[in-house]
C-alpha cells in the first residue's frame, strides 16, 4: 500500500460499535487481499477504496491540485453546509484499554502530588481505584477511579509516544482505560499527518483538518472517552507524529468546523471514490439519509492508484470465501440493489442448491474487496 490515506482511512461508521465493526472488516480485507489467482474463473472489476461516504481524500488532493481552496473542497463533498467555529473543547482519546498499568514521564503533577519531570511514574489499577507509583514501585497516592497526570504541555506515555494535553488512567472492569485528554486543535495536529501525506497540497491538508475537527466533535459523546486513536474513529498519533506542514494547516483553519444548520456535521471521509461518492444511506445500509452526505461526482480522484482495480479468483477460492452464503456449486453473484455511485447495497449469492442475501459491505468483507463498487464476471 502506497500512502497513509489508503492504508488507514477505510472505515468510518455511524456509531462507535459500527465504526469498530467496519474497521475490523476492512483491516482483515487488507491483510487478505488476493493476488493474481492461478486458473482464475472469476474476475471482479471495481473502483475506489473505502465506504465512499463524504470526502474522498484523493479527490480532495485532485481538487487542490486544480486550484480549489479548502472551503471549496469542503463545500463540494459536504453540500448544504457552512464553515463555522467551535469553542475551546477537550477531546478524550482512548489510547489503550485493558492493561493493568501504564507508565509515563515528563509529568509535573499527578493525583495532587508534585512530580519530577525527568523521573518515571506509573498508574496501576487496584480494584476499582488507580494507584500512583514511583519508578521503583513506591506507592505515592490513591487517585480514586481516575488518575490524571499533567506536564508542561505534553507527556510521554509508556511505549506509545509523546502526547499533548493530559494523561488519564481510569479503572474499568477489564483493566485500565488509558486516555489522552487534549484540546481540539492539538488533537487535530495529531490526526492530519496520519490521515494524508504531509507533502500534499496545502488546500487538501486544510480540508482534512476541518473534516477531522468536525468528525471528532460530531461523534464525541458521554462516557469515559470520546474517540479511539485508530480507524474506528480516525488515526491519531499524538505529538510524535506531527509535521510542520500539517500543523500549519491546522493553525490556518483554527477551530473551524463544518455545520449543517446549527449542528456540527458528521464529516465522514475515506481514501478513494472511483469517480463518485456515495449517499450515506447506501454507503452504510440502514443509515438515515442526510442532505450533506449525498452522492457527488468526484472529477479528480483519478490520481489514486486505487481509482480502478481488478481482482481474480479461482472457483475454489471464491467458493471458500463465500462459504456459508450458498449451497452446492457457486453459480453467480446477483446484485439486487446499487446505490447512487453505484456501490452494491444488497446482493444474492446463488448456489446450485441454495442461495442467500448479503449486504454490500458484507460481501466486500468476505471477498476482501477495496470497496463495494464492484462488478462480477465468470469466465
Amino acid at each position: 500500500m502506497l500512502l497513509r490515506a489508503a492504508q488507514r482511512m477505510e472505515a468510518k461508521g455511524t456509531t462507535k460499535a459500527a465504526v469498530g465493526l467496519v474497521a475490523c472488516v476492512v483491516a482483515l480485507a487488507a491483510l487478505a487481499w488476493p493476488g493474481g489467482a492461478s486458473g482464475a474463473k472469476w474476475v471482479v472489476k471495481g473502483r475506489g477504496w473505502g465506504h465512499g461516504v463524504g470526502m474522498s481524500q484523493y479527490g480532495a488532493y485532485g481538487l487542490a491540485r486544480h486550484g480549489r481552496t479548502y472551503r471549496k473542497i469542503v463545500g463540494h463533498y459536504y453540500q448544504h453546509t457552512q464553515i463555522g467555529h467551535a469553542g475551546s473543547q477537550t477531546i478524550k482519546v482512548l489510547l489503550d484499554s485493558g492493561p493493568d498499568s501504564v507508565s509515563f514521564r515528563k509529568a509535573s503533577r499527578a493525583c495532587g502530588k508534585p512530580l519530577r519531570r525527568h523521573h518515571g511514574y506509573r498508574f496501576k489499577r487496584s480494584g476499582s481505584d488507580v494507584i500512583l507509583r514511583g519508578s521503583h514501585g513506591a506507592r505515592l497516592a490513591n487517585c480514586g477511579r481516575t488518575g490524571t497526570a499533567t506536564g508542561r504541555g505534553s507527556i510521554r506515555v509508556g511505549g506509545k509516544g509523546v502526547y499533548r494535553g493530559k494523561l488519564k488512567a481510569t479503572a474499568a472492569d477489564a483493566g485500565l482505560l488509558v486516555i489522552n485528554a487534549v484540546g481540539l486543535d492539538a488533537y487535530v495536529k495529531g490526526v492530519v499527518p496520519n490521515e494524508v501525506p504531509s507533502s500534499w497540497p496545502r488546500a487538501a491538508l486544510e480540508a482534512q483538518a476541518v473534516a477531522a475537527r468536525s468528525y471528532a466533535l460530531a461523534t464525541s459523546g458521554g462516557g469515559d472517552f470520546d474517540v479511539y486513536d485508530d480507524t474506528r474513529s480516525q488515526v491519531y498519533g499524538g505529538k510524535d507524529s506531527e509535521s510542520e506542514r500539517t500543523n500549519l494547516a491546522t493553525k490556518r483553519t483554527r477551530r473551524e468546523v463544518v455545520r449543517h444548520g446549527k449542528q456540527v456535521a458528521t464529516t465522514y471521509f475515506f481514501s478513494t471514490s472511483g469517480g463518485q461518492t456515495e449517499s450515506v444511506q447506501f454507503g452504510f445500509p440502514g443509515a438515515a439519509p442526510a442532505a450533506y452526505l449525498q452522492s457527488v461526482r468526484d472529477p479528480y480522484d483519478g490520481a489514486s492508484p486505487y481509482h480502478r482495480w481488478t481482482v481474480r479468483y479461482s472457483q475454489s477460492e471464491i467458493e471458500s470465501r463465500l462459504s456459508g452464503l450458498f449451497s452446492g456449486r457457486l453459480r453467480k453473484i446477483k446484485v439486487l440493489k446499487r446505490g447512487d455511485s453505484p456501490r452494491i447495497v444488497r446482493a444474492r449469492v446463488v448456489g446450485s442448491q441454495g442461495s442467500s442475501k448479503v449486504s454490500g459491505p458484507g460481501l466486500q468483507g468476505v471477498l476482501a474487496l477495496r470497496s463495494t463498487w464492484a462488478y462480477f464476471f465468470k469466465k
